[in-house]
């Protein structure tokens, strides 16, 4: 009876540990043990099943994870250097002593000098070195890490600049043209290129024979020399040239570095870098341009010396066309140089040269005035008024461009006064003789006839004018050169 009781018992228990067991296999998960189990055929077959559109977003996902990771990788030169970690809105070794900043400049070229502007316009690299600690970082090979200009603002770097810069520009093609270095131990080189336009107080009292002395002034900003000294990395040999630079009117003679202290009332005391150079002007170009014309209006102003006094057309013209080129010349360089309130070397040589050709002017001025008194005393003395001059005469001025006063001109036009009393066609028979004669005599005693005629100033221009622009020269260009 006891054994009917306990088979009654497990029929009635045993349908449902069954399915207890069944319902816990089913919400068991897959360890990696069962890997090889035979529902892994079910679910390949299902994930085959799955659609497109699934697919596609598992690959996205795998590219965003990629990208992820590449954002990490760039981060860690960051977290290399601990930019986060420090403030660097102040200087490395703040409120201790000044941080030295060495600095060294290599000249690409010297692009542009102007007078009229007073400036200069130079391309440059500029190199900085200092050391910040916060920088520093493990290295096994003591490698440093170079980045561009992207790191610059996010560490602290000196605040130099240009004194008395009109224009400057770092380049920007294709890139900024900015470098930053670091090295293990905290050593920092910062480099830039820059092309920097800025003033040279020039002095033209010798211009086109001067030398000028330009210089390129670096500076901190903010920071006087209690917080940041500036000093030449290298000394002289921190200054660098390309060996190529040249100009067109100027010729380098020196390049030089060298320091000093700036001091303004309310900041203080800054330190202050030079880079000196010294142009000297070629003068070639001046010679030909301005000097040659002058000599040669001015020798062209003494032929109306050997013009006879009589031609008063020639020697007008002659005189006047000298004067008005001298006044071009002068013109034209004005017009190149700035508005200074000197003299100039070139203005002392143009204004002497105008002074003689307009001397010239005078000359034959004075020669014309006191040749007419003298011919009214002597048709005074003869009786004779200055309008009894014959046809004959005139037509005689005409032909040899001068009038002569000569003691046998004037005894010819009484003769022919005569004569054309008697009758007018023995005059015009007699013509084509007199003329004949005359031709005669004219090639005959050519040089007499000059000298004859001549007034006595002409005579004494001939040899003062000349001495006088030579001994002008030679004081001049031993003066200035």
């Amino acid at each position: 009876m006891a054994l009917i009781i306990k088979l009654l018992l497990l029929t009635s228990l045993w349908p449902g540990a069954v399915l207890s067991g069944f319902h816990s296999l089913r919400q068991k998960p897959y360890s990696p043990q069962h890997l090889h189990h035979p529902h892994q055929v079910v679910n390949q077959e299902e994930e085959h099943s799955q659609p497109a559109a699934m697919r596609d977003n598992r690959k996205n996902a795998s590219k965003m994870r990629r990208i992820d990771s590449t954002k990490v990788r760039q981060m860690k030169s960051e977290q290399l250097l601990r930019i986060d970690d420090h403030d660097f809105a102040m200087r490395p070794g703040f409120g201790g002593s000044a941080i030295p900043v060495g600095i060294d400049v290599q000249i690409e070229s010297i692009d542009s000098i102007s007078e009229v502007d007073m400036d200069f316009t130079m391309t440059l690299y500029l190199r900085h070195y200092w050391k910040d600690e916060r920088l520093s970082f493990q290295s096994t090979n003591n490698r440093s890490m170079t980045f561009d200009g992207r790191l610059i603002k996010k560490i602290w770097v000196p605040d130099v600049f240009f004194v008395h810069s009109k224009r400057s520009f770092i380049h920007d093609t294709t890139m900024e043209n900015i470098m930053l270095r670091v090295y293990p131990d905290g050593n920092v080189l910062f480099s830039l290129r820059i092309t920097v336009t800025a003033m040279c107080f020039m002095d033209f009292s010798r211009f086109p024979l001067d030398t000028q002395n330009c210089s390129l002034e670096l500076e901190s900003y903010a920071y006087n020399e209690e917080d940041l000294m500036l000093y030449w990395k290298r000394g002289n040999e921190s200054l660098k040239t390309d060996e190529h630079i040249a100009l067109s009117q100027f010729f380098i003679e020196e390049f030089s570095a060298s320091n000093g202290l700036a001091f303004y009332s309310s900041t203080g005391w800054y330190n202050r870098l030079f880079i000196n150079f010294i142009l000297r002007r070629h003068i070639f170009f001046f010679l030909l341009q301005s000097y040659f014309p002058a000599m040669l209006m001015v020798m062209l102003s003494w032929v109306s010396f050997w013009i006879d006094r009589r031609a008063v057309p020639a020697r007008v013209s002659l005189g006047i066309t000298t004067v008005l080129t001298m006044s071009t010349i002068i013109t034209g360089v004005s017009a190149s140089m700035p508005q200074v309130s000197y003299i100039k070397a070139v203005d002392v040589y143009l204004w002497i040269s105008f002074l003689f050709v307009f001397l010239s002017v005078i000359e034959y001025a004075a020669v014309n005035y006191l040749t007419t008194a003298e011919e009214r005393k002597q048709l005074k003395r003869r009786g004779k008024s200055s309008a009894t001059l014959n046809l004959e005469a005139v037509q005689a001025m005409a032909f040899d461009g001068c009038f002569h006063d000569s003691d046998a001109d004037l005894n010819f036009s009484m003769h022919s006064e005569e004569s054309s009393s008697r009758g007018r066609a023995a005059s015009v028979a007699t013509l084509d003789a007199m003329r004949v004669r005359r031709k005669k005599s004219i090639r005959g005693n050519f040089g007499r006839i000059i000298l004859e005629n001549n007034h006595v100033i002409d005579t004494y221009s001939r040899i003062i004018f000349p001495t006088v622009y030579i001994v002008f020269n030679f004081f001049y260009w031993g003066a200035y050169l």
